[in-house]
């Protein structure tokens, strides 16, 4: 029996969708119409007009090239040090009206304790290696500049534990089966990395056999270690993949 097409054969939801279909095109239309800028596009996927807001703008910073212009000491000792990355105007805020009446219009110079931990207070997302501190137990109410030279901010004295930086591997550690192990066991780190350390980095354990000198039945005998066979356990990976190195508690029996 061959369909015949007429109106009373087409279901009710088929009008239905055709007309929100129809609003909801209308409706895109009239919503780009009154909500997309006129210059929306002209010079790619933005508002070209932004330009000229911009523009208007006062102009706060100066940029740190117009201080090395007549502090070239000072610029050169921060160059030298672990705040090389930063803009003056980081701390000392924006500097356009020093530079454009340095007689009467100064700079903030930070004296006080709050402004370093905003970069340096503990932080658990910050990369391994960056200077972290706890400001309540770290020489509380004394001004870090009192310290550290801030254009270039060493420790004044070298650290002589990992504990110094890394406080909280160090405590979590401590309660471990590896706490009875100093960090260069398993670490090797380059003296440098105790003056600089994002530029000498310590080298980590690389495959299983690092762990398998304490820990592989036969290469361990005699340690009070626990003990495995590393032919057959963990199926070739990684044993970090599975156990913390800083407390590797086991996962199971």
């Amino acid at each position: 029996m061959a369909f015949s097409f007429r109106p009373e054969n087409i279901p009710q939801q088929v009008p239905r969708l055709l007309i929100m279909f129809a609003l909801a095109g209308v409706g895109f239309i009239v919503a780009r119409k009154i909500l997309v800028p006129d210059t929306f596009g002209d010079l790619g996927h933005y508002r070209a007009a932004a330009i000229d807001s911009i523009v208007a703008h006062p102009i706060s910073f100066a940029g740190r090239q117009e201080c090395g212009a007549c502090h070239g000491d000072v610029d050169a000792l921060r160059l030298s040090g672990n705040h090389r990355g930063l803009s003056c105007e980081v701390c000392h805020g924006p500097a356009a009206a020093h530079v454009a009446d340095f007689m009467n219009t100064k700079p903030s110079v930070p004296r006080e304790r709050a402004l370093c931990p905003v970069c340096h207070s503990y932080d658990a997302a910050r990369p391994t290696g960056f200077a972290q501190i706890d400001p309540i137990a770290h020489n509380p109410l004394t001004p870090c500049a009192t310290c550290h030279e801030p254009h270039a901010p060493e420790p004044p004295v070298t650290p002589g534990e990992c504990s110094a930086c890394h406080a909280q591997i160090e405590r979590q550690k401590a309660v471990s089966h590896h706490a009875g192990l100093s960090c260069t066991t398993c670490h090797e780190a380059p003296e440098l990395h105790k003056t600089d350390p994002l530029s000498a980095t310590p080298a980590k354990p690389a495959d299983r056999d690092f762990c398998g000198s304490c820990h592989s039945v036969g290469d361990a005998e005699g340690l009070r270690t626990p003990q495995i066979d590393m032919q057959s356990h963990g199926n070739g990976y990684l044993c970090w993949q599975c156990h913390y190195p800083h407390y590797p508690e086991t996962g199971g029996q």
